[in-house]
């Protein structure tokens, strides 16, 4: 892993939120989805980590947003747990991974993955949490790889471009659309793997 990606480690990460202002609204789901390198070279989806998120003091909340997203803040079964908690034990799962993989840092993939990295880094500001093992502004973004290769950019389509099923019901969960998007990631990677061989045989 850490040959293939010049020392960084790949997690998908993607978030449902409150609204599209990552420094005024809530941060309601978090998921993050590993990527395993296996034998034959070839990426394959892994482990999923996925966390409820108590909106933060004073958070915006759009009904628009959580409209399509279906969450309900306030619903008593909601499993939700603080920012501060959520982030600490998806970074300490993630630090876990870089070490065993031999990598230096994380890298966010994610499907217009400025959206999720600027809640991310904004969650991590807002917590003072000092150990970020994510880099802070590089990232992989699948919207734009899928367009490359499957002419679609839109998650729903890419999936279905790809050869996968899609999920309507299931869709607009954090821990969803993060699997859909690690599946597109390991297909795309996999696609350019004779390329990766070639130069590095």
């Amino acid at each position: 892993m850490a040959n293939r990606f010049r020392g960084f480690l790949p997690v998908v990460v993607d978030v449902e939120t409150g609204g599209f202002n990552a420094k005024t609204d809530a941060l309601l789901e978090i998921a993050a989805v590993f990527v395993e390198y296996h034998a034959d070279g070839e990426l394959r989806r892994g482990q999923t980590l996925r966390f409820h998120v108590k909106p933060f003091e004073g958070a915006n909340l759009e009904p628009a947003s959580l409209a399509v997203n279906g969450i309900d803040p306030d619903h008593p079964l909601r499993p939700a747990i603080e920012e501060r908690d959520a982030l600490q034990r998806v970074f300490r799962d993630v630090r876990r991974e870089i070490r065993e993989n031999n990598c230096s840092r994380a890298v966010l993939v994610g499907h217009n993955a400025s959206f999720d990295l600027g809640f991310l880094n904004e969650a991590v500001d807002r917590t003072a949490i000092k150990r970020n093992p994510f880099h802070p502004f590089s990232c992989f973004d699948t919207a734009t790889l899928c367009g490359v290769a499957f002419g679609q950019t839109v998650l729903s389509r890419a999936v279905k471009a790809a050869g996968f099923e899609w999920d309507e019901d299931a869709a607009h969960s954090a821990a969803y659309d993060a699997e859909v998007t690690a599946d597109l990631f390991c297909e795309i990677v996999n696609r350019f793997k004779p390329v990766f061989d070639s130069r590095f045989r």
